[in-house]
């Protein structure tokens, strides 16, 4: 019996990897148990089956959480507690209690499941609610001396103060963790372990202990064939081996790390990704000045990061959607309470009335009422204030998600804009190179047979190629230091800016990223932008985002169905996608003007495209923030928007008026 017991424990509390098990196999797996706990008739048959239905349901939390599925993962958590912390669970294993295996049993799922929570907590942004079920369920375990989830929370305790900064306390909790003889409680995750301490170690710049500290992880993980302590020490063995200037060893435990990342695709508690991995490698090939290598992993690392970007878009807007449905349902159960709590205080107060020989009984029951039902009440407060604070916290990830992809949007559109210039660097270099050597070969013939005017058109061939040279060396220059300044995250403070050129700037940016990913499709680009305009103070990086948002909906809408032909707004036919920008000085105020030929937007919508997370695109491809975030940008330059967003006789006519000049 004790065996049993502690097998079915064992699989519970190891962090299984096998990611592909099916959820449904699962689901089908919870109802059988489910059935035969309330068909069991013996109390020792009933607790083996809660505690089987409990490493099943921890199970199906752990798999849904590290593959990104956060609605079904807290699902089955709440599923969990609701079981396992039932007065009438309790009641069970009270009753058993004289078996010391069955109370152990009991503790040890309520730490683990607690523990796992803090995790899931962690993957979608709730730091602090991470850091709370981590102590917690550390708590649980240390008074219980249950070694495996002890050195389990000290893991998570290390990670978030890692994470924080607070090296201090992250070393502390490591240590103690350390403590623990694996041997003692057959730890699977030790590579995590020493992943965790040699990072920590990185960050004090302790580079040998730091080497020795990912070494020991990763021969244990090999030994395990642990394919997370294998990636995360890989990455750290290559960060560390680069601080010390070892190229070699660096790019090595680099490309090992993506192997490894290259099946598992990302590792939720540690906040790793293959993204991550490429991110190390660009790093590698910038410290070691090798851009051209470092720009490809750059490129390669945003293309993972969108991908990583999207799919989480879609969980976490599923994960946000239970959320609410669990407060409206927190919410619900309270007011129902309220009105039984009221009606008992009625009929207790009739009851008196009526029945005053037995005021006495009915005032001591309904005081034990009463206390109940303020106890409830409390709890469901706190777990209505913990979801509202889960619900803020996902949607500022969001909104954190929506500037990395635009980040990544300037990004390739920058790429493409100065590969430009260096093809024309490179192609005169060449050419430069051979004339030189007609010269070179002219000038080694004797007196008689060189042909001086020969010599002399090469040579200001060559300084006319040197010319160009230096004129597309200026303007990869010019590109330059236009990312630069496009990369700075800025003060919020205002600056006199040339609102001509930034609308040109994002709208070859914007158009740039758009060919990056759509090389088949050819838009025509209009600018009619109005010379009168002066310099005008406003925050350059937030109408940046404002246009460059703007501007990518143009480009989807006049290429993802059929465009307009009419020609009251553009001077050519329309008979291929259009976009335009226009820029007007009215006086008191300045006009930016976005238009594209097409659908438009139907009238049906036009009051719900200002609302936070609205969005017409397919599920994954749109976070429906663009809009909201540049309306409050406008708001916040003292502009106003001239009837919304107007549906003209091109569909689309973005049209923007900000008052900007005092």
């Amino acid at each position: 019996m004790k065996q049993r017991i502690l097998m079915v424990l064992f699989f519970f509390l190891i962090q299984d990897y096998c990611l592909g098990q099916n959820l449904r196999q699962l689901d089908r797996r919870i109802d059988s148990l489910q059935i035969q706990y309330k068909n069991a008739s013996l109390d020792s048959v009933r607790v083996q089956t809660a505690i089987k239905l409990m490493a099943v349901l921890g199970n199906k939390a752990w798999i849904a959480t590290n593959t990104g599925q956060f609605a079904g993962a807290y699902e089955a958590f709440r599923k969990a507690f609701d079981f396992w912390e039932n007065p009438e669970t309790i009641k069970l294993f009270e009753k058993v209690k004289h078996d010391n295996e069955y109370e152990k049993s009991y503790w040890s799922i309520l730490a683990n499941l607690t523990f796992n929570y803090g995790h899931l907590m962690g993957a979608t942004g709730n730091i602090e609610e991470r850091l709370y079920y981590y102590q917690k369920a550390y708590q649980i375990a240390k008074e219980q001396e249950d070694m495996m989830n002890t050195v389990f929370s000290l893991t998570g305790l290390a990670f978030v103060y890692l994470t924080n900064n607070e090296l201090d306390s992250a070393q502390m909790k490591i240590e103690e963790a350390r403590s623990y003889p694996p041997e003692l409680y057959n730890f699977e995750g030790y590579p995590e372990i020493k992943y965790i301490d040699g990072a920590i170690k990185l960050r004090l710049k302790l580079y040998e202990p730091a080497l020795n500290a990912f070494w020991d992880g990763l021969e244990d993980a090999i030994e395990k064939n642990y394919p997370v302590g294998k990636a995360t020490n890989n990455l750290g063995l290559s960060e560390t081996y680069r601080y010390l200037n070892n190229m070699d060893s660096s790019y090595f435990f680099a490309r090992q790390s993506i192997n490894e990342l290259r099946r598992i695709r990302e590792i939720q508690m540690f906040e790793i990704d293959i993204a991550s991995a490429y991110q190390n490698l660009y790093g590698h090939f910038r410290h070691f000045n090798q851009p051209d290598s470092a720009f490809r992993y750059l490129e390669q690392a945003q293309v993972e990061r969108s991908v990583l970007t999207k799919r989480k878009f879609a969980n976490m807007a599923a994960f946000q959607q239970v959320l609410l449905i669990r407060e409206r349902e927190l919410a619900n159960l309270e007011k129902e309470n309220l009105a039984i709590q009221s009606r008992y205080r009625t009929y207790l107060f009739v009851f008196v009335l009526i029945v005053f020989l037995f005021i006495g009984g009915i005032l001591i029951r309904a005081n034990r009422q009463k206390q109940k039902a303020n106890l409830l009440l409390a709890r469901q407060k706190e777990e209505i204030q913990s979801a509202l604070h889960q619900l803020k916290s996902t949607q500022a990830q969001l909104i954190q998600s929506e500037k990395m992809a635009s980040l990544g949007e300037l990004t390739a559109g920058i790429a493409h804009e100065i590969q430009n210039p260096l093809n024309f660097v490179n192609n005169f270099s060449e050419v430069s190179a051979e004339l030189v050597e007609e010269v070179k070969s002219e000038r080694s013939k004797v007196e008689g047979e060189r042909d001086e005017i020969l010599e002399g058109e090469l040579l200001d061939d060559i300084a006319q190629n040197l010319e160009k040279i230096n004129h597309h060396g200026k303007r990869a220059d010019a590109i330059v230091k236009g990312m630069l300044e496009h990369s700075k995250t800025g003060s919020g403070e205002k600056e006199l800016t040339d609102i001509n050129k930034l609308a040109g700037e994002y709208l070859n940016l914007a158009y740039q990223s758009f060919r990056s990913k759509n090389k088949e499709v050819e838009i025509e680009l209009i600018t009619e932008l109005d010379p009168a305009i002066p310099k005008i103070e406003l925050v350059r990086a937030d109408i940046g985002k404002v246009l460059l948002n703007i501007l990518n909906n143009a480009f989807y809408a006049c290429t993802s169905t059929s465009i307009s032909t009419d020609t009251s707004k553009f001077d050519i036919p329309l008979n291929h996608p259009t976009v335009g920008i226009t820029t007007k000085n009215l006086g008191d105020s300045i006009q930016i003007s976005i238009s594209d030929n097409g659908p438009g937007i139907p009238d049906s919508i036009k009051d719900k495209i200002f609302q936070p997370f609205f969005t017409t695109k397919p599920t994954g491809s749109g976070t429906g923030l663009g809009l909201s975030l540049s309306y409050d940008i406008v708001k916040a330059h003292g502009g106003a928007n001239h009837g919304g967003i107007e549906r003209g006789r091109i569909h689309n006519d973005y049209r923007l008026s900000p008052n900007f000049i005092n």
